[in-house]
Formats: structure tokens, C-alpha cells, sequence
């Protein structure tokens, strides 16, 4: 029977842990700023890769005809150099020849190359913002490891990446055969064209089906960058246990806040308690409260309260007095009144200065000072 109970209570304490270490809450601000300065976002690639490739051939269609006349200017410039078929071979028209290549190839170019590197910024500004995050290309041992790397090669997102590379394959198969087979028509009657026009209609199809594959990409990005953030937000889960380490990180570890106000309290009572000796009376209530008050003529415009207690401290007080042979005087109503009135180290107010003064007067006759 015992055996029994033991079992069960070990069966339950072992689902417990396995529930309170279970990654079941949210991320807290502070895990998602640490992972993000660690380079860790919801990022897609396919976003970037569906854009700049829709925004390459809408470059090529807007700068067909100027880069059509370029092309042309090549040939042309290359031809006017040459007078006979010997000069091809010349060094005097390679060295003029290339340079100018070189250049008209390069601004031709340059839109397209212009058009990808703003594509790619923004892309990834709208995803995740401006973040410069040093610490995630740091070198990591982890990710030359031969275990994590057979590791990855089974991972979940491995077939992830799978099919979204097959998904990818697919649309531009599906794109082409249906576009050649709309224009077949027009493919037979190619070899009849004049080389201008063959040409000008094989590069605006060509165009055409890079616009029509790169919008069907935008299909596939924005599925991947919903996945990814989906991916992403789960793989940030904290466990409970997790939470709670992070809110004593944050606000502090309450045993120790507690401890420091702890010490903090008894240093102020010491503190306090040495400046009992320094007083000129003690007013009490009498068994309830004590103040002691201080007044020195020549440094203070009135008397000050240099320590104050009730109960076990009010005993402590008075304690202290008759030790130090200080005058202890029963007022209840003052001694009530400074208590909840009058911080320690601060001056009586006005009101309170003909009953305090008529005490002192009784302390410094007693004394012998009046």
C-alpha cells in the first residue's frame, strides 16, 4: 500500500515538473529585445527573393527600349571600329574596345542593380526594422558542429525548406507552359519574323513571364513569412519557471530585496538609537510612544526630533535615557503628536513651539541652566 501511495506521489510531482517546465507562456518584452539584439527575428527569405525578382524584370520592362538602345550603340561603336576583318584581332581596337564594352555594360546595369539593393533594404526594414545586430555574426562554434549539423539535416524546417523549394519549382512550370501555351500561335510564326522583331518579341516574353512567376512568388513569401513569424513567436516560449527567473532579474529577487531592506532598517534604528544619548528630553505618552528632541540655540532655529519609537522602541528610547541620565517627561497628547507628525531629523512646526518650550524650560531648570 505504501508502495502504491509512493508511486502516485512520485507519478504526480513527475507531471508537475514536466508541466511548470513545459515552454506554454509567451515571450516577455525582455526575452523578445535579447533575442532580437541576437540577431534572432522573423525574417522570410522569400520575401526578399519573390520581390527582387518581380522588381527585376518590371526594371527590365520599364528600360527595355533605352536598354534595347545601348545594346545597339555596343554593336554599332564596335563595328565603326573595325575596317577590315583583320582589325578584329588588332590591339589598337581591343584597348579602344573594351573599356567602352566595360562601360556600357556597367550603366546598363547599374538600374537593375539599383533596383535590387533598395528592394532588398526595404524589404528588410518592413519586416523587421532597423536593427544592427553584431553579436549574430559572431563566430559560433555550434554551427560547425558535426552532430548539430546532422541534426539539422532531419530537422522539422528542413522539409520546410523542402517544400517550399518544390512550391517554388512548381509555379514556374505551371507559369511557362501556360504562357508558351498561349502564345504557340505566335512561337510557329517565329522563324518568319525579321531578326529585330523575333528579338524584341522573344524579350518581352521573357520579361512577361518573370513579372507573372515573380507575383505568383508573392503568394509563396507571404504563406512563408506567416509561417516564420508563427515559427519564430513559438520558439520563443518561456516556461513558467523561465518566467520567473526573468521577473527576479528584472524587478529584483524578493528574499534579497527584503534582506537589504532588512539591513537598511536595523542600520537607520542604530543609527537613530546612538543619537538618543544627544538629546535634551524625552517626551512619552507614557507607555506607548517616546521622542526624543534636541534644541540647540546657537545652530537650530528650533528643536528637532532626533529619534522617536512606539512600543518596543519607545522601551528602548527611554531605556537609553535613564542609562545617559536624560530628563523623561509624560506629555500623551504631544508625545502622540510629534510621533505622527514630525519625520526624524526635522523641526517641530510652530505650533507645537510653546508646548515643546514650556518642557524644555521644566528639563533646563531641573538642570540648573535657567
Amino acid at each position: 500500500m505504501a508502495d502504491a501511495v509512493e508511486l502516485r506521489l512520485s507519478i504526480n510531482i513527475r507531471i508537475n515538473l514536466r508541466f511548470f517546465d513545459e515552454k506554454t507562456e509567451k515571450a516577455t518584452p525582455r526575452k523578445r529585445k535579447k533575442s532580437r539584439e541576437e540577431g534572432q527575428v522573423a525574417k522570410s527569405q522569400e520575401v526578399g527573393t519573390a520581390f527582387l525578382f518581380l522588381g527585376a524584370f518590371a526594371m527590365f520592362k520599364i528600360f527595355a527600349g533605352w536598354i534595347y538602345d545601348r545594346v545597339i550603340n555596343i554593336f554599332g561603336y564596335g563595328l565603326g571600329l573595325i575596317r577590315d576583318t583583320d582589325m578584329v584581332l588588332d590591339v589598337n581596337f581591343i584597348q579602344g574596345y573594351i573599356p567602352f564594352l566595360f562601360t556600357e555594360t556597367l550603366t546598363i546595369a547599374m538600374p537593375i542593380f539599383a533596383a535590387a539593393m533598395i528592394i532588398g533594404i526595404v524589404t528588410n526594414l518592413v519586416q523587421v526594422g532597423w536593427q544592427i545586430t553584431p553579436k549574430s555574426i559572431q563566430p559560433k562554434f555550434s554551427k560547425i558542429n558535426p552532430l548539430s549539423g546532422f541534426k539539422r539535416m532531419f530537422s522539422a524546417q528542413l522539409f520546410v525548406t523542402l517544400a517550399k523549394s518544390l512550391l517554388k519549382f512548381a509555379v514556374i512550370v505551371i507559369v511557362i507552359y501556360t504562357a508558351l501555351r498561349d502564345e504557340l500561335g505566335m512561337l510557329i510564326h517565329l522563324p518568319f519574323m525579321g531578326l529585330m522583331e523575333s528579338v524584341m518579341y522573344i524579350g518581352n516574353l521573357i520579361v512577361s513571364l518573370g513579372i507573372k512567376v515573380g507575383a505568383w512568388f508573392l503568394f509563396v513569401a507571404a504563406a512563408d513569412y506567416a509561417y516564420t513569424r508563427l515559427k519564430h513567436s513559438k520558439d520563443l516560449r518561456m516556461s513558467k519557471q523561465e518566467v520567473k527567473e526573468e521577473f527576479k532579474q528584472a524587478e529584483g529577487n524578493p528574499q534579497v530585496k527584503g534582506k537589504i531592506r532588512s539591513i537598511m532598517r536595523d542600520v537607520s534604528m542604530r543609527r537613530m538609537m546612538e543619537s538618543v544619548p544627544h538629546a535634551d528630553v524625552i517626551i512619552t505618552n507614557p507607555t506607548h510612544y517616546a521622542v526624543a528632541l534636541r534644541y540647540d540655540r546657537e545652530s537650530e532655529r528650533a528643536p528637532v526630533v532626533l529619534a522617536k519609537g512606539a512600543d518596543y522602541i519607545a522601551r528602548r528610547i527611554k531605556q537609553i535615557a535613564a542609562e545617559k541620565g536624560i530628563q523623561t517627561v509624560e506629555n500623551k497628547e504631544l508625545a502622540r503628536t510629534l510621533y505622527n507628525t514630525v519625520d526624524i531629523g526635522r523641526e517641530i512646526p510652530p505650533e507645537l513651539y510653546q508646548a515643546v518650550a514650556e518642557i524644555l524650560a521644566f528639563v533646563y531648570r531641573l538642570r540648573g541652566r535657567i
